[in-house]
């Protein structure tokens, strides 16, 4: 699935207007960052929401043709964790890691097998998303009331634009982007509304934040994606939107200088993506790429793991095989992932 497997639910809170425009700026990084569609709730951007279905991590899953060990690093400890790893010495970093090689193995048994680490890996995502909803429902609703109004939401995240001009507002303005943005987020907001009283209660509000996580988001999600990448507003992804999307060439490259892996995209996209071979993928088949309903990210993460480390091929790993395999699953001190290894409480 290569990039568009790369997911995850990056999430940014923004307390005023200065945020909001920092959010915007993001809106030029295609490719890696996930999304901004809410501002002050950390509603994923448009770039995050191309690939929210494997929502394991914010980094692609493959960079210049090799698996990137930052997505393994997101997917092995959740990406909630992954800032402070570089503020560790390498041999606390491995104590540590020992430490969640035991939690993994529930039975106890002394290995690590595929459905423990697979199960580990859905845990570490559970918690990320459960944490931030809970921080981002309690932001929006100090009271703890049952639901959250529309109207309540828009004025706290969007309400400084009820002061700006028409010509603010107006096309190629910053104003201008924060509109497209509020109605981005009005679209997903309906999406998660289920009984359409204009109001979320948690359930929903997790929805809402989370679009990748809910099957019944996954419309919404194939919609934001295709307007991304769909760059002449044509209603479908050609050939050359999807490679740019992921690929920018250096001035004065050719596609026969492209890298393997690109040229490997492009053979995807006319064998398999596009199955009509109308030389587009519309939005059944930007559905079919971004969301396919039997595939399990969880488990095709952990079978990667597995294989990089199974130094014996036995299909299940010991604790010296993952210390071997140390910066495939917490980095290196060149990363800064790890906040896992960081939480005192667990250590």
């Amino acid at each position: 699935m290569h990039n568009r497997i790369a997911a995850a639910s990056h999430k940014i809170t923004i307390h005023d207007k200065l945020q909001v425009t920092a959010r915007i700026k993001m809106l030029t990084s295609l490719y890696i960052a996930l999304a901004i569609t809410a501002v002050f709730g950390g509603v994923p951007n448009p770039e995050e929401t191309k690939r929210m279905m494997d929502h394991l991590s914010d980094a692609e899953h493959y960079r210049n043709e090799h698996h990137n060990k930052q997505f393994d690093h997101d997917a092995f400890l959740g990406e909630d964790q992954a800032k402070t790893f570089d503020q560790l010495p390498p041999e606390e970093s491995k104590r540590r890691l020992g430490i969640i090689v035991d939690k993994i193995d529930s039975d106890h048994d002394g290995f690590v097998t595929l459905v423990e680490l697979k199960d580990w890996i859905r845990y570490t995502q559970k918690r990320y998303i459960d944490e931030d909803v809970d921080r981002h429902w309690k932001q929006h609703n100090p009271e703890n009331t049952e639901t959250v109004s529309w109207e309540a939401y828009r004025k706290t995240v969007y309400g400084f634009m009820d002061e700006m001009t028409s010509s603010e507002l107006s096309s190629n303005s910053e104003g201008f982007a924060y509109r497209n943005l509020m109605k981005r987020d009005r679209r997903r907001w309906h999406y998660a509304d289920g009984n359409q009283d204009d109001a979320l209660n948690r359930t929903e509000f997790a929805s809402f934040l989370h679009p990748e996580d809910h099957s019944g988001m996954r419309d919404v999600v194939v919609l934001e994606t295709l307007e991304d990448i769909d760059k002449d507003n044509d209603g479908k992804v050609s050939l050359e939107e999807y490679i740019g999307d992921m690929y920018k060439p250096e001035d004065g490259e050719s596609v026969d200088d492209e890298p393997d892996w690109v040229k490997q995209e492009r053979e995807q996209f006319t064998g398999y993506r596009d199955t009509n071979k109308d030389g587009y993928m519309d939005e059944t088949e930007v559905k079919d790429w971004i969301a396919p309903p039997e595939f399990d990210h969880a488990e095709a993460e952990a079978r990667h793991l597995v294989f990089e480390a199974d130094g014996d091929a036995d299909e299940k790993l010991t604790k010296e095989e993952v210390l071997d395999k140390y910066d495939l699953f917490v980095g290196s001190q060149a990363t800064d992932f790890g906040e896992a290894l960081a939480r005192h409480d667990e250590f």
